[in-house]
């Protein structure tokens, strides 16, 4: 799969989520099967780029290509300079943020939002591409079916979206009003499918290789993307690859194979973060890791009480060390690896 001078490994895409798709956790799913990923967003308000927390998110040190960095705003010219300001720093493909349904995103008329005012969003794509289009970097999309139920206009924004010089289109099979709420529909990304040329990637509620096929062919898409099954879980992506070419399931990993996974994951995670907030924020992937676990729930709440990072690395190895006395490999995934999290940004494919 091709996205503007780039050749994707696969058509297996991560989804950005905020807070938690980080260069660490990218860099692990790109290495454990995952074609893409796709950053947590970038926004476009000038006076916020030399917070920590941009920074961090605009820091592509060491990752594998192409970069893919995410944007968010609501003015045209805003965006167009946050999409520069991003490929100055390293990034080779924009990705436009019309699909968060977060309220403090929403609130502000970004994200979802934006697909009510038609001619905004049309306007912002255009700029995004026009100042994109000199430095050679393609420029992408991920939105939603629409606001609400009775207003699905992603057919008709695809389409605009295309003239404009969007390059791929990721679609989020529900709308702004059903946040992650009930279940994805497919039929409208298939109706996305048949009205473009542009590649077109379907997202929500791929949580197994069964239902990533089953994706693919009711949509036509030429790719899928998973958020929220990936947490906890990078090693899905190789899970639905292999399913996808073969028919056949993987064995869960290894006990030892998720100590190193993890563990290292820790490593990176700090390394970025540093010791205040690297033992804070790494503390919903180690209870994402290990929630299904015996043991895992107890431990999470153990983990909550740790405030430093060797302490909290040194405990996870032993409660992993103490698990593989117990049991080679990790039992089967079930379906509460999407379990919808709370109204917030924090953890929300975007």
């Amino acid at each position: 799969m091709q996205i503007g001078p780039y050749t994707l490994a696969n058509r297996l895409f991560v989804a950005p989520m905020a807070g938690v798709t980080d260069r660490p956790f990218r860099q692990l799913c790109k290495a454990l099967g995952a074609g893409y990923a796709v950053s947590e967003m970038v926004t476009s308000r000038k006076d916020l780029w030399n917070s920590l927390k941009t920074s961090r998110r605009a820091n592509h040190e060491g990752e594998s290509g192409p970069i893919a960095v995410q944007i968010a705003g609501t003015d045209a010219a805003m965006m167009a300079e946050a999409a520069l300001y991003n490929i100055d720093r390293g990034a080779q493909i924009i990705d436009i943020n019309m699909g968060c349904p977060a309220k403090k995103v929403c609130n502000k008329w970004a994200g979802s939002a934006l697909m009510q005012n038609e001619a905004l969003a049309v306007e912002i794509a255009e700029a995004v591409v026009a100042a994109c289009a000199p430095r050679g970097v393609p420029v992408t999309l991920k939105m939603r079916t629409g606001w609400c139920a009775q207003h699905r206009n992603a057919v008709v924004l695809a389409r605009r979206f295309e003239d404009v010089g969007i390059q791929m289109l990721t679609v989020h099979g529900r709308t702004r009003e059903q946040g992650y709420r009930g279940e994805a529909e497919y039929d409208t990304i298939a109706a996305v499918k048949a009205a473009v040329r542009v590649p077109v990637v379907a997202n929500g509620d791929i949580t197994s290789p069964e239902k990533a096929r089953q994706v693919l062919a009711h949509t036509g898409a030429d790719a899928i993307m998973i958020g929220r099954a990936a947490q906890g879980r990078p090693w899905i992506f190789r899970e639905i690859g292999h399913y996808l070419a073969t028919g056949e399931h993987l064995a869960p990993p290894l006990v030892a194979e998720l100590r190193r996974l993890l563990l290292e994951h820790l490593h990176d995670h700090y390394r970025l973060y540093g010791e205040s907030t690297g033992v804070r924020s790494a503390r919903k992937h180690i209870a994402w890791y290990l929630r299904a676990l015996p043991g895992g729930e107890a431990f999470r709440d153990h983990i909550n009480t740790i405030e430093d990072c060797a302490t909290q690395w040194q405990a996870t190895a032993d409660f992993l060390d103490a698990l593989a006395a117990r049991m080679d490999r990790l039992p089967p995934a079930t379906a509460a690896a999407d379990a919808d999290p709370n109204e917030t940004t924090e953890g929300l494919a975007v």
